[in-house]
């Protein structure tokens, strides 16, 4: 159970927080037409007579857009119903050409699935926990009206009409900013290994709903929920439900009453405003669409989808942990996210083929490397870094030599700055640079000497017991010798002369 509480005048209270997360379908054409969905096309560029809703034009299913929701169904271990339909959402709106919106509310494709959230700490999710999943459904999106465009007219964008998505609605499973966020990140990462959504929230393929409700800590009754819609980020999507749960706690310690409404977040203030009055399902009068035959889904085709799916995140954490030996910590921020996890196992191929080695036994210095290093040295040198040279087989060829003894870990990271701004071989930046370590232990053991003859009190001392000391004699080796020593030499040496 999570612990954040809202401290009211009253006594604490609890938030419930639930969200509907729209993820635009993977695929080259709309749900029901043959247009294009790429993105950034001008304004009305990508309208098929049926998105126009020109009369006569029948809408026909798209069977990738619905591959993709039944792979992301069995993503999240959700039933997959065989038979579905769909149904027309009433509403009129500028939009929205046809009057009404094609969607799934009686029967949706995907029924009762779950994702889990992992615990950290820091973030203040104490414990893994489970998020069910009501349901996947499909439906299509609707245009865009631009107001900026004339000082007294609005203009519409039908290229987005038609354009497919998946709607995934949680439980009111989460109890925090911090859960909802995990939540978020958990879902997209999902959708983008399964490859059904690219969850680009900044250009609105992915975008969330938030629910939100607050009770008095132990009360079983739900408050009054509101929607805030159109979140484009997981930062909003936290900023959105902190702000909305401390005005509902606000509203009703002050006497008043939370009304059920859609809202809007503004990511300049951080606030949320009303929009309109929230409305129920029958305010839409659904109904079966007569233009569509139900979707059947026979045991060929949920076979083929089953098959077709990647090693998902939590099975890969699993692996990491079990197999490579990978901290719980890095085997999670590995597993994240596509690319992420892409250029650690690229970047383990080459290392352990390099040094010729198995991946388990280098596999936590090329995560650390991953996660800290190479992202480290490429933020320090911004501009001047060209990711175009951060092959994996320049890193791995760093790596190499460090798990050699070649280089020390100092000397990878200039080596790494160098190959970054300038494409250079790293073994002829080592050679030609003056980056290697000097293992030569005779070369060590006169630099160790020297060191112990000019200190001969603190080798008493250290002899004495004062065994906290010896890091004292490694730094004056490496200061001597330049920092080119190789440490463990340097280790070996000093033990053997300090007895």
């Amino acid at each position: 159970m999570s612990n954040y509480r809202i401290h009211g005048a009253t006594g604490d209270w609890e938030v419930v927080i639930g969200l509907e997360v729209h993820a635009q379908v993977t695929s080259k054409a709309k749900l029901f037409s043959g247009a294009s969905t790429e993105f950034g096309a001008e304004p009305n560029a990508q309208v098929s007579l049926v998105d126009a809703a020109m009369p006569g034009m029948l809408p026909v299913p798209n069977a990738e857009c619905v591959r993709q929701a039944v792979r992301t169904g069995m993503a999240i271990e959700a039933e997959i119903n065989k038979w579905s339909r769909f149904d027309r959402k009433n509403y009129f709106y500028a939009d929205l050409p046809q009057g009404y919106q094609i969607s799934q509310l009686y029967h949706p494709i995907v029924g009762e699935g779950k994702l889990l959230i992992e615990a950290d700490e820091k973030a203040g999710i104490p414990h893994d926990k489970i998020i069910g999943i009501e349901r996947i459904h499909i439906e299509q999106d609707a245009g865009k009206l631009m107001h900026d465009q004339h000082p007294t007219m609005s203009y519409v964008d039908l290229n987005r009409v038609g354009v497919a998505l998946m709607e995934i609605v949680s439980r009111p499973d989460m109890t925090s900013p911090a859960e909802a966020g995990a939540y978020v990140r958990k879902l997209r990462a999902i959708l983008r290994y399964v490859g059904s959504c690219d969850g680009n929230m900044e250009e609105g393929s992915m975008r969330a709903d938030v629910n939100v409700s607050v009770r008095k800590v132990g009360d079983p009754e739900l408050g009054t929920r509101t929607e805030t819609k159109n979140v484009n980020s997981v930062r909003f999507v936290m900023a959105a439900i902190e702000h909305e749960a401390r005005r509902q706690v606000d509203v009703l310690e002050d006497g008043g009453t939370i009304v059920q409404e859609t809202r809007l977040f503004d990511p300049g203030t951080g606030t949320t405003r009303s929009m309109r009055s929230k409305e129920d399902a029958h305010d839409y009068r659904y109904f079966p669409d007569p233009d569509l035959l139900p979707l059947e889904l026979d045991d060929q085709f949920l076979a083929d989808c089953r098959a077709s799916l990647p090693e998902l995140p939590d099975a890969k954490r699993k692996r990491y942990i079990e197999e490579l030996g990978l901290s719980e910590y890095n085997a999670r921020e590995l597993t994240a996210d596509v690319e992420v996890f892409a250029r650690f196992e690229t970047l383990l191929a080459a290392t352990a083929r390099g040094i010729g080695k198995p991946e388990n036994e280098v596999a936590t210095q090329v995560a650390n490397w991953s996660l800290s290093v190479a992202p480290g040295v490429m933020k320090a040198l911004g501009d001047e870094a060209n990711p175009a040279h951060a092959t994996a087989e320049a890193q791995a060829a760093i790596l190499d030599m460090q798990a050699k003894g070649e280089i020390s870990g100092g000397q990878a990271k200039e080596i790494y700055e160098i190959v970054l701004k300038t494409g250079r071989d790293p073994a002829e930046v080592a050679d030609t640079e003056g980056l290697k370590q000097q293992s030569d232990s005779g070369a060590i053991e006169a630099a160790v000497d020297a060191v112990l003859a000019a200190n001969a009190d603190k080798v008493e001392q250290y002899r004495g017991g004062k065994e906290a000391l010896f890091g004292f004699f490694v730094g004056q080796t490496m200061k001597a010798m330049q920092g080119k020593a190789n440490p463990g030499v340097v280790n070996s040496v000093l033990k053997a002369k300090l007895g």
